[in-house]
């Protein structure tokens, strides 16, 4: 079990640190990247978001696939009628003068069929390839939270190690001043070797503090990719496999990105949603055919001078109707041109994310065979710079070095130290993202890295507050929205 800690003079952080001995138990199981990239999966706003896009792009499908189906309407009223007539009226009709008040009812159900809508099918064609266009960034999106989990795990790993090493470091050079100090009070070495370690101390405590303010806004973004809060995470181990990428041939992973990568297959699909666009242009100067039928109700009551009378009305009717379009103002044709520039900009996009996809992976796995050597030469240089420091103050015991060569030997080992963490997460998220380009990360490729972790934990201890509360409101990353409010 490891914890982070600070130095023992350092000033109150927003992540307190503390070394415990192995056999204190935690009250909670650390997490480990599998446990982590599951609440991502959950939890994450951007692929919620993604989620709910996609439905929403089936939902539009249905909408267009609608105009093919029957169409059935109602319509109805009801009217009441007050009628008034001159007595001369009357006479010149021959009728005798009188007022009426009548009520009329009507009631209308209309039914269609598209028999020929070559507007409409074309819409569900684009509708669908929306759909398959859809499929392919949500992956992308699965893929990118994933990458983005990761690095955020393991740069949490990589700010605590140079952090240690930070630490370490300002303990060292700290033991190396007061030395100074009490080799100058007795008079053996002047007043300025004091002041070298004094300003080699300095420079060790902003190194330290830059790692503290590294960890912490680590552990945050973490946070916000799964709106969970950890206390301890696993570490990850020594053991770590480094290798170069199986299978080691560049055009293998070059040869998978062209037929896996999501945004190269959703840019794809794209020059297919356009090209159904201009299709569907096309079609507004092909006719429509439709089946109708008709039911019409009316009633009608009438008091007259001659008595009371009522009348009611039925009508059927059923039969076939066309529409031809002949002129639309040249719309059609500017809905055709703007539709193969919109093919034209997608088949171009596609070239683009093709040649970018491309260069990445190249990038990532020259980058990743990179690091298999970098890993091996920073931990050499550990163990150079160690024997280099104990030369160098077995040198100075003996007068024939200085204090500042001490120092600068002390440097140069946490140097090497922080390094050497920062090359092996170098080598271990380059590698994930590697897969990420090549479209084959998957939960799978997670679960596989989280078999280097070794179980150890790193424990974060929360700050304390004079007001919990407001810590834990500013922590809040808010909840979830209610679908559909």
């Amino acid at each position: 079990m490891r914890l982070a800690h600070w130095a023992v003079n350092a000033p109150f952080r927003p992540l307190l640190l503390a070394v415990l001995t192995s056999s204190f138990i935690l009250p909670a199981q650390a997490a480990d990247l599998v446990t982590i990239t599951r609440d991502a999966l959950n939890n994450n706003a951007a692929l919620a978001s993604a989620r709910s896009e996609f439905s929403g792009v089936e939902a539009a499908r249905d909408v267009a696939r609608g105009g093919l189906l029957p169409q059935v309407n109602a319509s109805g009223s009801a009217t009441h009628n007050e009628q008034f007539e001159s007595q001369g009226a009357a006479r010149n009709t021959g009728a005798g003068g009188g007022d009426d008040s009548y009520n009329t009812v009507s009631l209308t159900l209309e039914a269609t069929q598209a028999l020929f809508n070559a507007v409409t099918r074309q819409e569900v064609t684009q509708a669908e390839r929306q759909i398959d266009q859809q499929v392919y960034l949500l992956a992308a999106t699965e893929q990118q939270l994933l990458i983005d989990v990761a690095s955020a795990y393991f740069d949490i790993l990589r700010a605590y190690e140079v952090l240690e090493a930070r630490l370490a470091q300002e303990r060292a050079i700290g033991r190396q001043l007061e030395q100074a100090r009490e080799q100058f009070e007795v008079g053996l070495i002047a007043i300025t070797e004091v002041e070298e370690a004094r300003a080699s101390f300095d420079q060790s405590r902003a190194d330290r503090i830059a790692a503290e303010s590294n960890l912490q806004v680590a552990f945050e973004v973490l946070e916000q990719l799964t709106g969970q809060r950890y206390t301890s995470i696993e570490a990850l181990g020594d053991s770590m496999p480094i290798a170069v990428p199986s299978p080691t041939d560049r055009n293998y992973w070059v040869e998978q990105a062209i037929e896996r990568n999501p945004q190269v297959l959703a840019q794809q699909a794209g020059i297919e949603v356009s090209r159904v666009g201009v299709e569907l242009a096309r079609a507004g100067r092909l006719p429509t055919v439709q089946a109708f039928a008709n039911y019409q109700y009316a009633d009608s009551d009438s008091e007259l001078v001659s008595g009371y009378v009522t009348s009611a009305q039925v009508g059927v009717s059923a039969g076939v109707s066309a529409n031809v379009p002949i002129y639309t103002g040249g719309s059609t044709s500017a809905s055709i041109r703007q539709g193969t520039f919109q093919l034209e900009s997608s088949q171009y996009d596609f070239e683009s994310q093709r040649r970018t996809t491309i260069q990445q992976v190249r990038s990532l796995y020259t980058q990743v065979s990179n690091n298999v050597e970098t890993v091996e030469a920073r931990q050499q240089a550990i163990v150079s710079n160690r024997s280099a420091l104990e030369a160098t103050r077995a040198g100075y015991e003996v007068g024939t070095r200085n204090i500042v060569d001490v120092l600068n030997a002390e440097q140069s080992l946490y140097n090497a130290i922080a390094n050497y963490a920062e090359a092996r997460y170098d080598y271990v998220v380059n590698l994930l993202s590697l897969r990420q380009q090549a479209g084959l990360l998957d939960v799978e490729a997670i679960e596989e890295v989280n078999a280097w972790l070794t179980g150890e934990d790193i424990h974060f201890i929360l700050p304390e507050s004079n007001e919990p509360d407001a810590y834990q409101r500013a922590m809040d990353i808010g909840a979830p929205p209610t679908p559909g409010a």
